[in-house]
């Protein structure tokens, strides 16, 4: 009973401050006059009480968390905050169901960007920007924007913002309290938002799709005003903004943080992630711009099969999931190769989906060294990464990831065929969902949605959204008998 009074105390006091963040939509929907405020009054209201009713209720259970405690606060924040996001979508959306809003939500949450709605255009604009905001949230990680504002949480903070952040290497902290971690990378993450809006804005955007656009593209996240997208706007201009920001995104924030701490750009040339990363995403595009204009000719000229391979490459491999163009359309090896990009060329401690490109590295690096060992087996190597010597438990960690991951995509993709989904829309799907990207082939490419979808579908694929979002072993752990064995 002390371990759920502790994990419910600190629980309600997330809810309360997921409160906070069905604010924006509240003003913007005022300001418009779109009709929908009441929708985030109840909703906001209803998050406030219910978390300050549990905070209360459970004050005396207030203690540091362990690990194992963190995991379930984690999983628990994140299914329920996510309840508490549909619940706009259910008031202000008529003839929505409970199935399709709390995919949305997840969806919002977990930057996908798979939708569930058409006629995106239409919707009222606070609605609109309430997709947008969630995925802006959920970017950086809300329960990381806790234990940035409310120190008061801060027991287990560490605990939480470990078992919250993407990737396998967690223990260094950039500076010596975790909240004023926490707080340094929300800061940057909303100046780069900042500056992504008023590019937008100088680009054509109407302020409207600009701040929509910009909370979208700094959490990697795709969602769009449009249903068309990006190739809605039809601007080279456009494209290029987010392209940029994407990339920026793309990158780990704590070397966003160390370069302005040193005023210097050769930190960027230092982190061997960022450098694969960056590099794989632009030789990708540059390569299957080549193959569309020389070998398919899909596009009159070399440009425009430029433009667009270079702006999908990087849309999809940062695990955006934007679209300038109907990819669905390219050759299956060029489509493919890049929903393949979106698996893993984020970098850890950014805010994009994936295996993360750090535990690709590691997983080639110690692959080449074991064929070494088969030539020269009394050879020590150590594997290195930045300078960084990799400890052997990193490695393991990393082996083990990947074992449940291909698990994962297997299991859900029979899941899915099994449910009567064609073959390339399983597959594809559940690569797309796992790993955060939002758009697949098939009947769930980037000209459809997955609206079709029967509940049973949808649900799946909004818990497999979850338990990607929190990398597989936050999520799986709580399934093993060990976590629950005092």
């Amino acid at each position: 009973m002390n371990r759920i009074a502790a994990i419910a105390h600190v629980l309600g006091g997330l809810w309360m401050v997921f409160a906070a963040t069905f604010a924006l939509p509240l003003a913007w929907s005022l300001a418009v006059q779109d009709g929908v405020h009441s929708s985030f009054v109840v909703a906001g209201a209803g998050s406030f009480t219910a978390g300050l009713a549990l905070h209360l209720a459970t004050r005396h259970g207030k203690r540091e968390l362990h690990p194992r405690e963190g995991c379930l606060l984690v999983v628990l924040g994140w299914f329920s905050m996510t309840g508490m996001a549909a619940v706009p979508f259910l008031l202000a959306l008529p003839g929505m169901s409970v199935t399709d809003a709390f995919f949305e939500a997840t969806s919002g949450l977990t930057t996908t960007g798979a939708t569930v709605i058409t006629g995106l255009e239409y919707l009222p604009q606070s609605i609109n920007i309430w997709r947008h905001a969630l995925q802006w949230y959920g970017g950086m990680g809300i329960i990381v924007l806790a234990v940035a504002i409310l120190p008061l949480l801060g027991v287990g903070g560490m605990q939480l913002f470990k078992a919250e952040t993407p990737g396998p290497m967690k223990e260094g902290k950039l500076t010596p309290r975790i909240t004023q971690t926490a707080k340094y990378l929300w800061l940057i993450y909303a100046s780069l938002t900042a500056l992504c809006i008023l590019a937008l804005r100088l680009v054509g955007m109407e302020w409207f799709d600009a701040v929509a656009h910009a909370f979208s593209a700094l959490a990697l996240g795709g969602f769009s005003t449009r249903d068309g997208s990006i190739e809605s706007f039809n601007s080279v201009g456009l494209e290029v903004v987010l392209a940029v920001f994407m990339m920026i995104a793309v990158t780990n924030f704590a070397t966003h943080f160390s370069a302005l701490r040193q005023r210097s750009l050769k930190v960027y040339l230092h982190d061997n992630e960022a450098f694969a990363s960056w590099t794989l995403i632009l030789l990708s595009g540059l390569g299957i711009a080549l193959f569309l204009w020389d070998h398919e000719h899909l596009y009159p000229d070399l440009w425009l099969a430029l433009r667009h391979a270079l702006f999908n490459a990087v849309a999809l491999g940062t695990s955006t999931g934007y679209a300038s163009t109907d990819y669905s359309i390219w050759p299956i090896f060029a489509s493919a190769w890049i929903l393949f990009l979106g698996t893993i060329a984020s970098s850890a401690g950014s805010t994009g989906g994936g295996i993360k490109m750090i535990r690709a590295l590691i997983l080639l690096k110690q692959t080449k060294r074991e064929l070494a060992r088969i030539v020269h087996p009394k050879q020590i190597k150590p594997l290195t990464i930045n300078g960084q010597v990799i400890d052997t438990k990193v490695v393991l960690a990393v082996l083990g990831f990947m074992l449940l991951y291909g698990a994962t995509i297997t299991i859900l993709t029979f899941v899915m065929l099994a449910t009567g989904l064609d073959f390339l829309s399983s597959v594809t799907g559940v690569v797309s969902i796992v790993n955060n990207i939002g758009p697949a082939l098939g009947m769930l490419g980037p000209s459809g949605n997955y609206a079709h979808l029967s509940d049973f579908q949808t649900w799946v694929l909004a818990i497999a959204m979850i338990a990607g979002r929190l990398e597989l072993l936050t999520f799986a752990v709580i399934f093993t008998a060990a976590f629950w064995r005092r």
